[in-house]
């Protein structure tokens, strides 16, 4: 799996940014208070892979000083998301498992890249590494998908 270690940002929550208005991401941008509240940016983004960032922040960290498990895991959980949407219906986990293998703290940048494995019908499997600025693995996360039926709004 590659890793990014300074990306170029890219807002795609700006009115001019066009995509295709079919692809559930698009719609997912406009809404996605939870991306916003965090910090998360859009370095990458095409069908079946995206590229995240989120700065670690003070409140960001747990007891021990390092950053919350539950900040990395939605790091990477919104990464998967982003990936798996492909289509004009949601695409839903049914299933995560994270491994973390080293610390971070405040101040890091850490990435996460999600890519496409495979995808079978309503289906889908996907790897999301989460690094940190200089390359090394902070967490490894494996989503299984389930697509929908449900449609998504189309964005304005």
């Amino acid at each position: 799996m590659s890793s990014v270690t300074n990306p170029q940002h890219i807002d795609l929550t700006e009115s001019s940014v066009e995509l295709d208005p079919t692809w559930s991401a698009t719609a997912m941008l406009r809404t996605d208070t939870a991306k916003r509240a965090f910090g998360i940016r859009i370095a990458e983004l095409e069908r079946g892979r995206a590229v995240l960032s989120m700065e670690v922040r003070d409140d960001m960290v747990n007891g021990f000083g390092i950053t919350h498990g539950g900040m990395v895991f939605t790091l990477a959980d919104t990464a998967f998301a982003y990936a798996c949407n492909e289509g004009a219906n949601a695409v839903v986990a049914s299933g995560v498992d994270i491994t973390f293998t080293r610390a971070s703290g405040v101040g890091d940048t850490l990435f996460a890249t999600a890519e496409r494995r495979w995808l079978r019908g309503r289906n889908g499997l996907y790897d999301i590494t989460v690094t940190d600025q200089t390359g090394e693995v902070v967490a490894e996360f494996r989503g299984r998908s389930f697509a929908t039926d449900r449609p998504l709004p189309q964005p304005a």
